[in-house]
């Protein structure tokens, strides 16, 4: 399960089945309970540390809102009998809804009921995190057999046992040491109930990336975040001040699961290493994909990016958010996700990852005059099964650029050459003492930004 294999792709959409139904929002038990079930999925050998913070902690321009906790929510008809329950669907409830038990004509009841016209028979995620309020999603065609009087004439009874108290926001973190300490930021977001591409699917994936990650020796600290959407990236931005001057390249992951092609969201910086490792890999793949320049709308990248920290994180899905009618909708079920998509996306993650990993600024030991290459057996020991011109070509580019000021992605991209290849002949120079390299955390990073 370390590629992008069919036995890749059939763990992960286990593990997004189970990972869709909950019922969950941006805080409380619920994301407690998905936490739990992340770190289960993880194993017992991969360090994992959840983090609470207060209600009404300031992060940043914004408060850590109440706690939200659901226990049960339903709507019946004049004749007793359940109209909808969030036992069923956990979409049926608005997000964040205040307790409220009442009954209410159809007419009173109609302005908290919430349907899309355009798809009768799908149910609406809709939320409301900081307006006091209380709401049901249903399809439309339910809508108008409720006008249609299938459930009676009278009253309906609303009942919705929830709780909004002082009490935490909670997330979680992996943090797998690599020999730098700089960092590889992965974040994807926990709070959307009952869906699988948007984001069951992104949790799974996060989930095995850091199972295969912990198995391999790495280069950079990976920091895996598992946040609740917006307020959550907020939240630990706000609280690690003194992490964030350590983030080189980031990631965030949502939606990998459809059969759109793959895309990634640039940065803002738009030229980012992970940018531009980002669309080698997708080139690499020989199909179809997309890459879109960064944008102030989205997923969590948007605050990652953000001007005060313009960190060096973009976005890879499949379909754009709010481009596919299933978004945001009953219709995102595990009928719209399949194993191989789900596998293909975790394939090419991990190949930006590997090329991220690969990527040096190096400098050429022996800079005045071409070294004799031949002597040293370079060719041989990387040209055996490559195209010899390409290897040749490889060796020369890396020894001219090397100067400690063109990383490995400058020299490829001068040279026209693959970007494996110009790998390849850096690390068989620096195998025989042309190359060297100096410890990346004896050079600077920025400073703290909080």
């Amino acid at each position: 399960m370390n590629n992008g294999t069919p036995d890749a792709g059939k763990w992960l959409y286990e593990l997004t089945a189970e990972l869709t139904p909950p019922m969950r929002s941006i805080t409380g038990d619920g994301v407690r309970r998905t936490l739990a079930a992340v770190r289960d999925a993880l194993g017992p050998d991969i360090p994992f540390a959840l983090d609470e913070v207060a209600t009404g902690t300031p992060v940043l321009d914004w408060t850590v809102p109440k706690e939200w906790n659901v226990r049960a929510a339903w709507l019946a008809g004049p004749d007793g009998r359940r109209v909808l329950d969030i036992a069923d669907n956990p979409l049926h409830l608005l997000g964040y809804s205040m307790p409220t038990h009442t009954r209410l004509s159809l007419r009173g009841l109609r302005p908290h009921l919430h349907t899309m016209p355009d798809r009768p028979d799908w149910v609406p995620y809709r939320t409301s995190y900081y307006t006091e309020t209380w709401g049901f999603c249903l399809s439309d065609r339910q809508l108008g057999e409720l006008a249609a009087g299938k459930f009676g004439d009278g009253e309906y009874e609303v009942y919705i046992d929830t709780s909004l108290t002082d009490g935490s926001l909670t997330y979680a973190e992996i943090v797998l040491p690599g020999v730098s300490s700089r960092e590889f930021l992965v974040s994807t977001h926990i709070c959307h109930p009952g869906m699988a591409n948007d984001n069951a699917s992104g949790m799974a994936t996060a989930i095995l990336l850091a199972r295969t990650l912990a198995q391999r020796r790495r280069r950079f600290t990976y920091r895996f975040l598992f946040i609740p959407g917006t307020i959550g990236s907020i939240t630990w931005l706000a609280r690690h001040g003194d992490t964030v001057g350590r983030v080189r390249h980031g990631l965030v992951l949502t939606g990998l699961g459809d059969r759109g092609q793959p895309t990634y969201k640039r940065s803002r910086r738009g030229d980012a290493d992970i940018d531009r490792a980002a669309v080698t890999a997708l080139i690499e793949t020989g199909r179809p994909h997309h890459v879109v320049d960064f944008s102030p709308y989205g997923y969590d990248e948007r605050q990652f990016c953000s001007p005060g920290y313009d960190l060096p994180v973009g976005r890879f899905g499949r379909s754009q958010h709010g481009e596919y009618p299933e978004y945001h909708t009953s219709a995102d079920n595990l009928d719209f996700v399949t194993a191989g998509n789900l596998g293909d996306s975790f394939g090419i993650l991990l190949r930006m990852i590997e090329i991220c990993e690969q990527d040096r600024t190096w400098t050429n030991t022996s800079p005045f005059g071409e070294p004799q290459l031949g002597r040293r057996g370079l060719y041989r020991s990387i040209g055996a099964t490559m195209d010899r011109r390409a290897v040749e070509m490889g060796l020369l580019w890396v020894l001219n650029l090397a100067d400690g000021a063109h990383s490995l992605f400058d020299i490829a991209e001068r040279a026209d050459l693959p970007f494996d290849t110009v790998a390849g002949a850096a690390d068989a120079l620096a195998g025989v003492g042309l190359l060297t390299c100096p410890d990346e955390d004896d050079e600077g990073s920025r400073d703290n930004l909080r």
